[in-house]
């Protein structure tokens, strides 16, 4: 079951759920769209964390959310692009939201059109859609892999012990 942006409020009024900072705006019908907060493009080693990220055609570059999320045991959340990203010739790879994870997003991206395309730090890049699961999950992601979990920033990559 897909949550309306009334469950999801209530959801966060029940502490099931939680979204920081929380912005009425980002709301949409079925889901909460995500800010910029961070972007880090390896080519050029540049982190922008203020003004506007210009992604140079043919890059790939990494952003990360302002929003730092917390799921309880028995939501989980797809990611979708904005389709004005899309409609730009922005490419990006999405996972799932796993019950139990915690922490800041970090998407990939590429820019695969023939213009450099400015993303102002702020905007909104993509939606998170909530699930409700038909139980809680028997181990939140923090058991099975939690190698994300309490990230804060543009994370490439992180390995448990």
């Amino acid at each position: 079951m897909i949550l309306s942006d009334r469950m999801i409020k209530r959801f966060m009024d029940e502490g099931k759920l939680s979204i920081e900072p929380f912005v009425e705006k980002n709301l949409t019908p079925n889901g909460y769209d995500l800010s910029i907060s961070e972007i880090y493009i390896p080519s050029t080693d540049e982190k922008i964390t203020e003004g506007v990220a210009k992604i140079p055609p043919m890059t790939w570059f990494a952003l990360s959310t302002e929003e730092y999320v917390k799921f309880g045991s028995e939501i989980s959340a797809q990611l979708w692009i904005r389709t004005s990203w899309a409609r730009k010739g922005i490419i990006a790879a999405f996972g799932k939201i796993d019950a139990g994870f915690h922490g800041t997003l970090t998407f990939s991206a590429f820019n695969a059109s023939q213009k450099t395309v400015d993303f102002p730090i702020g905007e909104r890049f993509a939606q998170m859609v909530f699930e409700l699961m038909a139980e809680s999950a028997e181990l939140e992601y923090s058991k099975r892999s939690g190698h994300y979990q309490g990230q804060r920033g543009v994370t490439l990559e992180r390995k448990n012990g």
